[in-house]
């Protein structure tokens, strides 16, 4: 533990302290990379930052940590911008990239460095290593080290100096299932103990078994802010797959319903907005014989890519 910290307990009691983001744009010459961005982050919920790639995340993130300067619009974490803090991992801990490390140094060498430049309890590099499974590889060089060591040790380092407020970035990348499932544990319990945990990702997958609460953004534009599962509820809508000899009549009867109906072959339909109870009574009623009747919940996943669809930068071409 840094020195004069304590463990926190749950949100109630303690200062909120949030990021504030404000109208932020970034532009890079003619592209803008970010783009009037608005969004607060507060504490007590792991809060994750999705969006296509190119869509702007990184350079936000490298904003909140004053590591580049906005073009226009203002960040600031705990009231002020970061870069004012002269021992900044007192008060943000950050994950950007974990294999922008000196592979020459070993793992506790990497973190004392850290530690004395930021006025940091040399005892604390013994106790991250060990939290995030590395103690036994403490004296290897980084160079050595997996994709999933590195990553292991940049959250190490971002919770060195013990602080209230912690950004990921593409934390989940070349971790194995087991690694996986530990920091997704971790993150809800730096969350509990009423810290702000923002994590960026391209992943819903990953996003729905971790986070609480979604930003998403695309172009550097905001899509959308809000719980997961209001995003859920908003989002996710089941269709009804139904196979019929006489597809082309039950078409119409249902469009005369006022249903969304889609043609998906000679004898398939997928219908949207209807349960396939009502489904199958209007089929019933019309003398319509059905061979199938299925109803298929639309992942977040889909959610999250219909969503961002416009917002994709670099698209492939079907490799059908």
């Amino acid at each position: 533990m840094a020195r004069g910290r304590t463990r926190r307990g749950p949100v109630s009691g303690i200062v909120v302290r949030v990021i504030e983001i404000q109208e932020l744009t970034k532009r890079y010459g003619g592209k803008t990379a970010v783009d009037g961005l608005t969004v607060t982050v507060r504490p007590g919920h792991v809060t994750g930052f999705l969006g296509p790639n190119g869509a702007g995340k990184s350079t936000t993130l490298r904003m909140i940590i004053g590591l580049n300067r906005p073009t226009g619009g203002s960040v600031t974490v705990q009231g002020r911008p970061h870069a004012s803090n002269p021992r900044g991992l007192w008060y943000v801990g950050a994950l950007l990239d974990a294999s922008e490390v000196h592979g020459g140094r070993s793992a506790s060498g990497h973190l004392r460095a850290l530690a004395r430049s930021n006025d940091i309890p040399r005892a604390r590099v013994a106790e991250v290593l060990a939290q995030v499974g590395l103690a036994d590889a403490a004296n290897r060089r980084i160079g050595g080290f997996s994709l999933g060591m590195k990553q292991r040790l940049g959250i190490a380092a971002a919770l060195l100096g013990d602080p209230q407020v912690l950004l990921f970035d593409e934390p989940f990348n070349g971790l194995d299932p087991e690694g996986v499932r530990w920091v997704r544990g971790l993150f809800r319990q730096l969350a509990a103990e009423g810290r702000t945990v923002f994590v960026s990702s391209h992943l819903m997958s990953e996003m729905q078994h971790t986070a609480d609460h979604l930003v998403v953004i695309g172009r550097g534009r905001l899509i959308a802010d809000e719980s997961l599962s209001d995003f859920a509820a908003r989002s996710v809508r089941p269709t009804v797959s139904v196979a019929t000899p006489d597809a082309v009549r039950f078409a119409e009867i249902l469009r005369e319903q006022g249903v969304r109906v889609q043609s998906t072959g000679v004898q398939t339909l997928e219908v949207a907005d209807l349960a396939a109870a009502r489904v199958g009574e209007l089929a019933f009623t019309h003398r319509v014989q059905l061979h199938e009747l299925t109803t298929h919940a639309t992942s977040l996943e889909e959610a999250f890519m219909d969503l961002t669809a416009d917002s994709v930068e670099y698209l492939a071409g079907d490799p059908r």
